[in-house]
């Protein structure tokens, strides 16, 4: 049997210990992480031979939650885990960025990273230990991959910022950055928080990247002794001669077409350098290697990769050398903004943010609470009370692709949005709604998911929903050209496809609630990040005064369209009450009002209807079933049963009491049904709740308003009374039995 080496190491006060040797032998590299009770395995694998007839890179990295690693089995009829849950998604984007760019450029060979949970702790989130487990795999591995990768969440309690933070302290917590990166360099950022500042984030940055180094050294050390020989690859490079003759050939019209203002102009513009064109060129010119050149042209996609390689160039002369955008604006100014509120009928709130040509419109829908989503996973969550989801249909950039479900991206935007407006949502509490945002891309040019944040804060504060500041969003681009660069505001596509990075910053105008960095290069120092923040905050408050122009504060009715919603606070001793046996009474209200009812374990009565009138009579109804009956109280009652020795009044739904015929009235009562009958109505008030908890009730003093005359003398309750004052059904034959 193979004897696992590991190595191990204190990280945040727990110990971190990585090894491999052991389980999944005939993967490329594979790696096992342990820290507390969470265990991942990664396992990375390459293609023996390239793939043929691409373009791009084909790395794929899977992020596998196994229900047996929580001690669960999945909820619903399939027991076999399925499609991927949204976190599995989002863990695996955060493992895929950091990696991606740090392979060789001309790279075909697949990768396949895939990091499954072996065993998780629901208080702690394993996602960051896949990015460990996927940096140490892939350093013990065959792959050549020139710098080793590891990760780690950073929180922000008491003061002080803490690695790899239980759920528990997150919560608890200002912040929850993921930072990612090599010895040198960090390479990704993402995560939340509630209205930090900007030195908060770099400190983040910094302390993580601080622990990311002790993590890389310890992997590094590992690799020295366990590591494969790296496998020869070749890199599929555009041909050289190739290379120099389009440069030559068409850097005249790549210039010219870089510093086209318009977007569809511009395309235009590039997709005339078309391959079609070099071959008329190539026969016009048959320059030296002419046949060679005309082979390659015809055969290989090398034209396309060198046109990319030469805009590339373009942009960073443009940008940082003649400081110029393809779209004429300054590096630190942000496109034309209109916005709009309402916009759409019946629906709960709606808003339209448009950015130059980037354009999303938002739609809040407001529920009841069970309309929360439901979560069955690996972590220790609860429902989701509020959910923003993000489209982006193939019209928005003017393609046409067959529709599909939503790709990693589309979650991914959302999830980015989502976080970004949680901060400032109203606690359930105060606005007992759930709440479901979809973000519709209508038109895209950059940074879409910091125009559905924008689009999100208008369509709440339409719906009413009593936010409690705008949310603004904008993203940042890099431009790198030998030592210098040159920092963007609010890029548009052209930049984010060919700039280094791609840096979405969200927040308020007192701070960041939401964070993702993304780069194509082997990091960027503190000092590009601390640039990069600097314009993002000037940027983000002049789009929250556009924001604050078109609607100042939310609404302060919901849309007529939208549930009314009241929440009742019960004893939760009482729940029973309201439910009935087998549900009986929860389903005679619903019938008889109309209203979605949901109960919470606390007492907490969550009564959702279509109208303020429902919700009201429902509220009284489980008022009414649940309120403590107390001595010297009044009620009007019914009464419901008559005897010879006093009458039966329901004063609450389900609560009944005897009015003993001594109590009806101030003279002597010589038949009950000289006083009352079945179906009258009549004032009544409580004596006494006995011992065996049943009510007596008296008319005496009782007037018709439900005050009481004092100057009457009610006298002592049955049940004090000697002889045969107490509660009796009395049978035909004159005996009796007393009523429990």
């Amino acid at each position: 049997m193979s004897e696992p080496l590991s190595v191990s190491m204190d990280l945040g006060g727990r110990k971190l210990t990585i090894e491999t040797g052991e389980l999944a032998k005939q993967a490329g590299g594979s790696a096992l992480v342990r820290f507390g009770d969470n265990v991942v395995l990664a396992a990375v694998t390459a293609s023996n031979n390239p793939r043929e007839g691409i373009d791009f890179f084909p790395l794929t990295v899977d992020y596998e939650e196994r229900m047996y690693s929580a001690g669960k089995i999945p909820g619903g009829y399939i027991k076999r885990e399925g499609r991927p849950t949204e976190h599995a998604i989002l863990s695996a984007r955060q493992i895929d960025r950091p990696i991606r760019p740090l392979f060789p450029d001309g790279f075909r060979n697949e990768i396949q990273v895939i990091v499954t949970v072996l065993a998780n702790d629901p208080q702690v989130d394993s996602d960051v230990l896949g990015q460990v487990a996927a940096g140490a795999a892939l350093a013990f591995s065959d792959i050549p991959f020139p710098h080793t990768v590891a990760g780690l969440r950073v929180g922000y309690v008491d003061g002080e910022y803490v690695v790899n933070p239980t759920i528990a302290q997150i919560e608890e917590g200002l912040m929850d950055i993921v930072v990612a990166g090599t010895k040198d360099a960090v390479m990704m950022v993402e995560g939340g928080g509630k209205e930090i500042s900007e030195e908060q984030i770099l400190g983040a940055v910094e302390f993580g990247h601080k622990h990311i180094k002790e993590i890389i050294a310890l992997i590094d050390g590992l690799a020295k002794k366990v590591g494969k020989p790296k496998r020869e690859f070749t890199l599929f490079l555009p041909n050289e001669d190739l290379d120099t003759w389009v440069r030559k050939t068409f850097a005249k019209d790549v210039a010219k077409a870089m510093r086209v203002v318009d977007k569809q102009e511009r395309n235009a513009a590039f997709d005339a350098i078309s391959k079609q064109a070099a071959l008329e060129r190539l026969e016009a010119k048959k320059p030296k290697h002419y046949d060679e050149l005309k082979i390659l042209l015809e055969s290989s996609k090398d034209f396309d990769r060198i046109i990319k390689a030469m805009e590339e160039g373009e942009l960073r002369t443009m940008v940082v050398d003649e400081g110029l955008r393809p779209d004429g604006r300054k590096p630190d100014e942000i496109r034309p903004i209109w916005c709009k509120v309402g916009y759409l009928p019946r629906v709960h709130g709606s808003g339209v943010f448009t950015r130059g040509q980037t354009q999303v419109m938002t739609i809040c829908t407001l529920g009841s609470k069970s309309d929360a989503q439901r979560l069955d996973t690996i972590v220790d969550v609860e429902g989701k009370r509020y959910m923003h989801f993000y489209n982006f249909p193939p019209y928005s950039v003017g393609e046409t692709r067959p529709m599909r479900g939503p790709g990693r991206r589309e979650i991914g935007h959302g999830h980015l949005a989502e976080r970004a407006l949680e901060p400032v949502l109203p606690s359930i509490d105060e606005f007992p709604y759930t709440l479901r945002l979809m973000s519709e891309t209508l038109e895209s040019n950059g940074s879409s998911s910091m125009g559905s944040v924008c689009g999100s804060t208008l369509s709440l504060m339409d719906a009413g929903v009593p936010i409690k500041k705008h949310v603004g969003g904008v993203a940042m681009g890099l431009i790198l050209h030998g030592k210098d660069w040159r920092v963007l505001t609010d890029i548009q596509g052209l930049e984010d496809a060919l700039g280094e990075m791609d840096f979405k910053v969200a927040g308020t105008e007192d701070g960041i609630t939401a964070i993702q960095m993304d780069i194509k290069v082997s990091g960027i120092t503190l000092e590009i990040m601390r640039k990069a923040l600097e314009q993002a905050n000037a940027g983000r408050k002049f789009i929250i005064g556009k924001l604050k122009e078109t609607i100042s504060s939310p609404h302060e009715d919901l849309s007529a369209w939208a549930p009314r919603m009241i929440i009742v606070q019960i004893n939760p001793d009482k729940i029973k009450d309201v439910i009935g046996p087998g549900g009986k009474m929860i389903n005679k209200i619903t019938a008889e009002t109309g209203v979605k009812i949901d109960i919470e374990n606390d007492g907490r009565i969550f009564i959702a209807s279509p109208d303020g009138e429902s919700a009201a009579k429902a509220k009284k109804i489980i008022e009414s079933l649940t309120k403590e009956i107390k001595a010297g109280e009044v009620y009007l009652g019914t009464v419901t049963r008559i005897m010879n020795f006093g009458a039966f009044v329901q004063i609450l739904p389900g609560k009944e009491g005897l009015v003993h015929i001594s109590q009806l009235s101030p003279s002597r009562v010589e038949r009950v049904e000289d006083e009352v009958n079945i179906g009258d109505e009549i004032m009544v008030k409580v004596i006494e709740i006995d011992a065996q908890n049943r009510i007596n009730l008296t008319r005496k003093g009782v007037l018709a308003d439900g005050s009481i005359d004092e100057s009457v003398e009610v006298g002592p309750p049955p049940s004090q009374r000697g002889g045969g004052g107490g509660r009796r059904e009395h049978s035909g034959s004159g005996g009796g039995r007393r009523r429990g």
